[in-house]
C-alpha cells in the first residue's frame, strides 16, 4: 500500500475526528456555529503544523490542545470581552439533535463557567483526562486544575439553571 502524502495524511485525520471536535468545541463555547468557528480555526492551525502534528505520539491530543488553546486565546482578547453574549440556552440546540432538558440545563450551566474553569471541566470530565494531562493541556500546574475542577463544580451545584433529580421544569 502507498503511503499517504502530507495533505492526505492530514485530509483523512480530520474527517476522522472532525465531529468530536466539534462536540469538544460546543462544549467550550456553548454555541454551534462558534464552535463551528473554533474547529476551522484550529484546524487551519493543524496544518499550519501538520509536520509537527503528524509526528505526535497522540495527534488526537495534539488537535484537542490546538482547539482549547484556540479558544482560550479567543476568550482574552478585547473584542470578545466587549461583544460575547449573556450565558443563555446554548443556539442550534437543535442542529445537536434531541437533547434531554437536563443535557441543556447542564450545557447553559457549563456555558456560565470562566473560560479556563469551563476548558477544565470539559478536559477533566468530557474527555476523560487525568489531572496531570489536563495540566499539560492547559500549560499550568496539577494544582491549579484541582482548584480550577474544585470551583467550577460548586459553582455547577449551586446553579440555578441545573435542577434536581425527579424535579419537572416549569
Amino acid at each position: 500500500m502507498a503511503e499517504l502524502t502530507r495533505d492526505e495524511e492530514f485530509t483523512a485525520f480530520v474527517a476522522s475526528r472532525a465531529v468530536w471536535l466539534r462536540k469538544v468545541a460546543y462544549l467550550l463555547c456553548a454555541d454551534w456555529h462558534r464552535a463551528d468557528d473554533l474547529v476551522q480555526e484550529s484546524i487551519t492551525k493543524l496544518y499550519t503544523h501538520w509536520g509537527r502534528a503528524g509526528r505526535a505520539e497522540n495527534r488526537d491530543g495534539y488537535a484537542r490542545t490546538v482547539l482549547v488553546n484556540t479558544f482560550l486565546a479567543e476568550q482574552r482578547t478585547a473584542w470578545w470581552r466587549r461583544t460575547r453574549p449573556a450565558a443563555r440556552t446554548p443556539e442550534g440546540a437543535a442542529a445537536a439533535g434531541p437533547d434531554l432538558a437536563v443535557s441543556l440545563d447542564l450545557r447553559e450551566a457549563l456555558a456560565a463557567l470562566p473560560p479556563r474553569q469551563r476548558a477544565t471541566v470539559v478536559l477533566r470530565y468530557y474527555c476523560d483526562l487525568s489531572v496531570e494531562q489536563t495540566a499539560a493541556e492547559l500549560g499550568c500546574s496539577s494544582g491549579n486544575v484541582k482548584s480550577q475542577s474544585s470551583r467550577a463544580l460548586e459553582a455547577l451545584r449551586r446553579s440555578p439553571t441545573l435542577r434536581p433529580a425527579g424535579r419537572s421544569g416549569a
